[in-house]
């Protein structure tokens, strides 16, 4: 390459894109899907979010609240699910 020319992109198409977001998404793994497809993990990423609808901000003080909830609820429960994980590796005879 010369060191004048300028450097050129490769250009990709929509259905290639729609295509690499199909195999991201049945894919274990968004960067297993980029390495097959011969692309950076980054730009596969950058692809998934300007493929997800924008959130839509301002819709009220209930629906922030309730968000709110809903995130203290997971959260609680994803810790009661850690703790059972715990307990089911203790009082389960170990496997020979």
């Amino acid at each position: 390459m010369n060191p004048g020319s300028p450097h050129k992109r490769r250009q990709y198409t929509e259905a290639f894109r729609a295509e690499a977001l199909r195999l991201a998404s049945e894919s274990r793994s968004t960067q297993a899907a980029a390495r097959q497809l011969n692309i950076t993990p980054k730009l596969l990423y950058k692809w998934q979010k300007a493929a997800q609808p924008p959130l839509e901000l301002g819709q009220g003080e209930s629906e922030s609240a309730a968000m709110r909830e809903l995130r203290a609820e997971n959260c609680r429960l994803q810790q009661e699910r850690d703790i059972l994980k715990k307990a089911l590796a203790i009082f389960m005879p170990p496997t020979t």
